[in-house]
């Protein structure tokens, strides 16, 4: 939901009525992920996307009744080899889609998601999206860390969001919070009172966490290239380097933040203070041993961080391998680094480098191969179920 927020909310505060349809769970080869909305507005514009045009047509309609009615609606979505022309998905995919209609009166708290969201504070929306009860249907709690609840205001009326029971509220609320602390939107399953054993309830969680860090180290023409797929891929990046005269925010305008400092020194502030997690990603782009051999050993000794690449000719991948050992760097530690950097490509250009790194940064989230998908069977996207 993150991408049509602003035009819901835009809605959302002038009283308007919208619905919204969302995309709850994905089987085989569904082409949007879990989280992805699309949004009938009130005057019946469409905004947004749940399968990338295949039942856009039919979620739409959908999406209008409901808002009429006011009953939310879970309606999955597919396609059989002897029915391809029918509505569905011809890419053999499943979606579960939940519709619903948003508005001040149905979701008052969404003010305040809008808020954390565009601060960056991590908060979570779990919805019922199945129960026996149909009255439970589109209830909804927003989650946010233990210790980090905010006061009630005109739009978080205090004790407004129940699913509809303490036990249910708390067995959401605690799932939900790890969810969270992982960047993962997903549904669970529960019982009909909230009973982790068992069947009956489905309850979406969508999470909305601090967009995941990119840190780039060394600026150089090939960083501001990364800067920007970097951005482009949803992360807030970062450039650090020692020197001034090369580190400015004019030559990396995509960037979220230009720092000036010893890259080791930032990083391992970085760590100390908690803004790095396994959701981070490092690109060292520096080849020069007096300032990506310090870095290395902080980066590769971190607990956790989700990529760690260096950038380099295999003679100077040798040395600074090398060199690391000296550190006291063990092989474990050493297998985590991708260097040299990036997919093997052809790249030659600043953007067709970024295009290499971003590419196996994607590759090692998803488990794929980075092969040519006409020479590979089974599902195109990873992770599916």
């Amino acid at each position: 939901m993150r991408d049509v927020l602003p035009d819901l909310l835009r809605w959302w505060r002038a009283g308007e009525t919208v619905g919204v349809g969302t995309v709850v769970a994905t089987f085989r080869s569904a082409p949007r992920p879990a989280g992805a909305s699309m949004l009938v507005g009130p005057g019946g514009e469409a905004v947004g996307s749940v399968s990338g045009g295949c039942v856009e047509g039919a979620v739409y309609e959908l999406g209008q009744e409901v808002v009429e009615s006011g009953e939310p609606v879970l309606q999955r979505y597919g396609v059989s080899d002897d029915d391809a022309y029918a509505v569905g998905l011809t890419c053999g995919g499943i979606l579960d889609v939940f519709v619903e209609r948003i508005s001040p009166e149905t979701f008052p708290e969404l003010g305040a998601v809008a808020d954390d969201v565009e601060a960056g504070r991590p908060v979570a929306v779990a919805t019922v999206i199945e129960h026996p009860d149909p009255a439970w249907l589109g209830r909804r709690l927003v989650v946010r860390p233990e210790g980090a609840d905010r006061p009630a205001s005109a739009d978080r009326p205090e004790g407004a969001a129940s699913l509809g029971s303490p036990r249910a509220d708390a067995a959401v609320t605690d799932d939900a919070r790890g969810l969270l602390a992982a960047g993962r939107t997903e549904t669970l399953t529960y019982g009909p009172d909230g009973e982790r054993r068992g069947e009956g309830m489905r309850v979406f969680v969508s999470a909305f966490a601090p967009r995941p860090r990119m840190l780039v180290f060394g600026a150089i023409d090939f960083a501001a290239a990364v800067a920007h797929v970097g951005t482009f891929l949803g992360y807030r990046v970062t450039v650090c380097d020692a020197r001034p005269v090369f580190a400015t925010t004019s030559r990396f305008p995509a960037a979220d933040e230009v720092v000036v400092e010893w890259p080791h020194r930032y990083l391992e502030t970085e760590v100390e203070e908690g803004r790095v997690d396994g959701r981070t990603v490092v690109c060292v782009l520096t080849h020069d041993p007096k300032f990506d051999v310090p870095l290395l050993e902080v980066a590769l000794r971190m607990p956790e961080v989700a990529y760690v690449g260096a950038m380099g000719s295999r003679r100077t991948h040798d040395d600074r391998v090398e060199r690391l050992r000296e550190a006291g760097l063990g092989d474990d530690e050493l297998a985590r680094l991708s260097s040299p950097i990036g997919l093997d490509l052809g790249a030659r250009t600043p953007e067709e480098t970024a295009v290499s790194i971003a590419a196996e940064i994607i590759a090692l989230q998803w488990g794929g191969a980075g092969r040519r998908l006409h020479e590979v069977t089974g599902p195109i996207h990873h992770g599916s179920a």
